[in-house]
């Protein structure tokens, strides 16, 4: 199921983030440079962007864990001043790999519910129904896949306003991965919900994502609706024979294949223009990111 299927009056319904002139600055490197971007209520929104870019420095400014300059609002409170108030309606996960490998599935539930005023017991309890997981097992029993599914019930069984996740899937392999995410969509999200991922593995969370932002050197540089890119973002297949024509109109990218061809993106142009170049689709999401961050990582 794609997220982008789940349509929320969500319009009359203030931001659940708002973040203006954000800027945090390490010795040598400004990791935030005067970020500004909105985050919807009853969204799945990713944060897309290279190692370095700005992804986690900003769910630490959302979050209240680092002091940052400009005006953050995160559910209508200042992570800075108001952080004890804000984190009763935020679940914050970080890697799923990183749980304490002498820890029981029992002390982990205990340990949730202490620390969550939100925290369901009954209904984690239920999600571990029907897994192999027992009370007693400890993390360093486990398989790779019981860890996420022990996750998951723990994340499940939060009834927070806003889930954070930052690189939520890292150490896992290709099926737990996808599991995570499809499990998290199907079992999790509704419209009173709203999720923020961080990642740069893009082809895995395009199909869950409602909103996405493309974070570069500090900076939002594209800010989305999934279902809009399809009316703002075309590539074509150029023959050689072509390629000055398409060149233009603009593309903010090209790349070349064998045999003569060239992949050119192009954005908002005239779909009867780009009719006669070639055949055209709507890019992956990143094949998309790939473009934007041309030309400034390796």
């Amino acid at each position: 199921m794609n997220a982008a299927a789940y349509t929320h009056s969500t319009e009359a319904l203030a931001p659940v983030v708002i973040a203006r002139g954000l800027r945090k600055a390490y010795k040598n490197k400004v990791a935030l440079d005067n970020t500004e971007f909105q985050i919807p209520a009853g969204r799945i929104v990713g944060l897309i962007g290279p190692n370095g870019a700005g992804k986690t420095t900003a769910l630490k400014a959302m979050l209240g864990l680092i002091p940052f300059d400009g005006e953050l609002s995160v559910l209508g409170r200042d992570p800075r001043t108001e952080r004890d108030e804000l984190m009763r309606d935020i679940c914050f996960i970080a890697d799923v790999a990183v749980l304490p490998r002498w820890i029981r599935v029992q002390d982990a539930i205990e340990f949730v519910a202490g620390v969550h005023p939100r925290f369901d017991r009954a209904r984690c309890e239920r999600f571990l129904t029907g897994t192999q997981l027992k009370p007693k097992m400890k993390v360093r029993e486990m398989s790779k896949g019981m860890i996420v599914q022990l996750h998951l019930a723990l994340v499940m069984a939060i009834d927070a306003k806003i889930l954070v996740l930052d690189e939520p899937t890292l150490g896992l392999d290709i099926l737990y991965r996808k599991q995570f995410y499809q499990r998290l969509l199907e079992d999790y999200f509704d419209e009173q919900k709203t999720i923020i991922i961080t990642t740069h593995q893009v082809e895995e969370v395009e199909h869950i994502l409602t909103d996405v932002m493309f974070i570069r050197d500090g900076k939002i540089v594209l800010d989305t609706e999934m279902e809009s890119l399809g009316t703002r973002y075309t590539e074509v297949l150029v023959s050689a024979d072509r390629i000055d024509a398409a060149r233009a109109l603009k593309p903010v990218d090209e790349r070349a294949l064998p045999f003569g061809k060239t992949v050119m993106l192009f954005d908002g142009a005239s779909p009867d223009q780009l009719e006669a170049l070639g055949e055209s689709r709507t890019p992956g999401l990143a094949d998309l990111f790939v473009a934007t961050m041309k030309g400034t990582y390796a």
